[in-house]
């Protein structure tokens, strides 16, 4: 029995040890951690205050790039505007209650920690009354320039602001050439520089070109869109058949350089209008370039615009009128809003076989109509000889007693302009609703 109690006694012993050392560790670990501490605490309440603090103390900049002064910050270390010694009492401050505050910049670093580095620079900071090096000071020690005055200096004049608003909107660049084997024309649009930016946000412009060819406007092409750029490079080629050489002379260029917008309208950039009159193209390609100036906006003046949507069916022999909608009416002759109404009238020959007419739209300078109105023609002629007139005409009665007419339009096959161009397009396709602007032109 004693070899047992003996062995009992060992496995006691071992517990016991292991749970002294575990306690001396412990102790130790946690002394060492303490006094680790202790010296973080003394080295860091043996700093000085950041450059953070410097900066709202004395509006020292932070920036390491702008530390370029060796200069105590400090009442007694000023020196005044005039040369005297910084021993020489100024007059009290509203600051001056407040004790002087010294930091000794010239030996910290950029962590605000002292050093033995003999340069570091800093910006002195407003309040000090220091002599700027770039301005001279008068010998009879005049003050310097106040910074209103400094302002005011590098104000832009009233006679450069004209210059801003005279500038173009860009210059646009291309070369005109004749291909006499072909019989075409050839027109190749190499580039636009300086154009305006369209988007406020990247102050960039998504631009193309718009090319037609006047009067006839037949011909009409357009570049790709050049995305974000103010300066595209197109270098693109067109080349126009069945234009004899000897009507050259008669045509013009007409370039509209827009803005390309994926959510709402193209934006309009500007415009330039080339005659062609009195160019030689016979000795080969010549470069031209032409100054882009802003859209002509005389469309939206006189007597207004109409928008309209013809179709014509040649099966039933009907013709369809859709009265949209109007803008940019004039006032009245008391000087109000307008109350215009829509008269259709239809016309076989020099002879009027059916008139129509639209509601009146109230005190509406840019009234919505979108009325439709139906026409029977005679089978036999269809659209030969027929032309429709719109008058657009005020409800309110004028000086006359009668009704004013705000603006008139034909459209016919031998119409100019757009209205001719209309009426062929619906010959041309039949069963097609088509819609477009028209100017009105006075009664």
């Amino acid at each position: 029995m004693a070899p047992v109690v003996a062995e009992q006694a060992q496995f006691v012993e071992v517990p016991v040890m292991v749970g002294v050392v575990s306690v001396f560790g412990l102790v130790f670990s946690v002394s060492i951690f303490s006094w680790i501490c202790c010296q973080r605490k003394a080295a860091k309440t043996a700093k000085t205050p950041p450059y953070k603090f410097v900066h709202m103390l004395k509006g020292v900049d932070i920036y390491p790039e702008s530390l370029s002064s060796k200069k105590k910050f400090g009442a007694s270390e000023k020196a005044d505007v005039n040369g005297n010694s910084p021993s020489t009492k100024a007059p009290p401050s509203p600051a001056a209650g407040r004790p002087p505050l010294h930091l000794d910049l010239e030996n910290r670093d950029l962590n605000g920690n002292f050093t033995k580095s003999p340069h570091p620079k800093v910006r002195s900071s407003p309040d000090l009354d220091l002599p700027s090096p770039h301005v001279p000071f008068g010998h009879g020690g005049k003050e310097l320039a106040s910074p209103e005055s400094g302002l005011s200096s590098q104000a832009p004049t009233p006679a450069d602001k004209p210059q801003d608003k005279e500038r173009g909107l860009g210059t646009l660049f291309f070369s005109l050439q004749y291909n006499f084997q072909k019989k075409a024309f050839v027109v190749h649009v190499r580039e636009a520089q300086g154009l305006c930016a369209t988007d406020e946000q990247s102050l960039t412009s998504d631009p193309y070109i718009k090319l037609t060819i006047l009067p006839e406007k037949k011909h009409k092409v357009k570049t790709r869109v050049m995305r974000k750029t103010l300066d595209p490079a197109f270098d693109e080629t067109f080349s126009f058949y069945g234009i004899p050489y000897g009507r050259v002379q008669e045509l013009a260029l007409h370039f509209m350089v827009l803005s390309f917008d994926r959510f709402s309208r193209d934006e309009v950039i500007g415009e330039a209008l080339v005659p062609l009159a009195g160019i030689d193209l016979s000795d080969g390609r010549v470069l031209m370039s032409r100054d882009i100036i802003k859209r002509n906006q005389r469309r939206n003046a006189g007597r207004g615009e109409l928008l309209l949507s013809l179709c014509y069916q040649s099966t039933t022999s009907t013709l369809t009128v859709v009265v949209l909608k109007a803008r940019h009416l004039p006032k009245s002759e008391s000087s109000g809003p307008s109350d215009p109404y829509v008269k259709v009238n239809l016309y076989q020959g020099k002879k009027r076989v059916c008139k129509k007419k639209s509601h009146v739209k109230k005190s509406s300078p840019n009234p919505v109509f979108n009325e439709l109105f139906v026409f029977d023609l005679p089978w036999e002629a269809g659209l030969q000889d027929t032309s429709v007139e719109l008058q657009l005409l005020d409800s309110e009665p004028g000086a006359a007693g009668s009704s004013p007419v705000i603006g008139r339009l034909l459209l016919a096959a031998s119409a100019p302009g757009t209205p001719g161009e209309h009426w062929r397009e619906i010959c041309d396709h039949p069963r097609r609703q088509i819609a477009k602007w028209h100017a009105l032109a006075e009664d």
